[in-house]
């Protein structure tokens, strides 16, 4: 059995903990770690980054950014799980139900995409890519998160302040996440991104609404319904509910999982669409995803080790 030697560069973080769980006890991969003494020693990192076969980066985007300029030989492959190269020339977008499993396979520098951005492409490429819903529209996404997706910082936050019941930001626009929610999905304009944060740690819920009475071409929600299950009817990952409950919940007690759930709810004269998507921001919103794309890269199951 052929084994792949693997560095998380910033293993103590949130996301770097949960990929290194998923990976615990898997003999497919062998971990390089580097002690206390050494994890900011960048000549100890730039050694780990150069043995290993695949490096994942869980680090700020400038970190990440100089850790691949560490990077002195042709053979070290790159996940990158921050938003540095989600955009960038020479990088695979690790979306694999989006961009194709082979190019993910293949590729040497795989980007992560975001927490947000999995749940809103997940739901508008797939139907602009068919025709039943325009690129030219100036979509909105409303989305909620738990808040272990701020990284240490929030997560402290919201555990020493129990009275924050909603936190909403992102409101000067230009969030880091627009981007490559503009370019994968293939739209004119950039959507509307209004992000939000609640007292769970974990799990995500994003949305899309769609006023379809106004939108020129676009498809009726069971035209929508059927091609989003059809686009990922070989998927183990992805799946399309049939059902529209009358709420959904976001539970502070929810466990991890790497599944993402995506739902179409619809008026009763079909006039109006709220495409919903449901994940755990670790799970195929980071860390999930970033296992996904590991497997892949090396010829194995994608869902080895996930949660599913």
């Amino acid at each position: 059995m052929s084994i792949t030697t693997v560095f998380i560069d910033g293993a103590v973080g949130t996301t770097g903990l949960e990929i290194a769980d998923r990976l615990a006890g898997r003999p497919e991969f062998s971990l390089v770690a580097l002690d206390e003494a050494r994890r900011k020693d960048d000549a100890a990192r730039a050694e780990a980054i150069n043995d290993a076969d695949v490096v994942i980066l869980c680090l700020p985007d400038d970190a990440a950014k100089a850790a691949v300029a560490m990077i002195r030989n042709e053979r070290t492959r790159v996940i990158d799980a921050s938003s540095a190269h989600r955009v960038a020339d020479g990088w695979t977008y690790g979306f694999p139900e989006i961009v194709g499993r082979e190019a993910v396979m293949q590729a040497r520098f795989v980007s992560n995409p975001g927490c947000y951005p999995t749940g809103f492409l997940g739901l508008v490429a797939p139907l602009v890519r068919a025709g039943l819903l325009p690129a030219e529209w100036p979509y909105i996404c409303h989305a909620v998160s738990g808040y272990s997706g701020g990284g240490k910082a929030l997560i402290a936050r919201f555990e020493d302040d129990t009275d924050i019941a909603y936190r909403a930001y992102g409101l000067a626009m230009g969030h880091k996440h627009v981007p490559e929610m503009q370019v994968h999905a293939g739209l004119t304009h950039a959507p509307v991104f209004a992000p939000a944060v609640v007292p769970a740690h974990r799990g995500m819920l994003v949305e899309v609404p769609l006023p379809l009475v106004a939108l020129p071409g676009a498809g009726t929600p069971a035209a929508m319904r059927d091609a989003l299950a059809a686009f990922y009817a070989d998927s183990p990952v992805m799946s399309v509910a049939a059902d529209e409950p009358d709420e959904l919940l976001l539970r502070a007690s929810m466990a991890p999982v790497d599944s993402l759930t995506l739902r179409v709810f619809a008026s009763a004269d079909g006039s109006q669409a709220r495409l919903v998507a449901f994940l755990d921001n670790l799970g195929k919103g980071a860390s999930g995803a970033a296992v996904q794309n590991l497997n892949l890269m090396a010829g194995l199951p994608e869902t080895a080790g996930l949660r599913l």
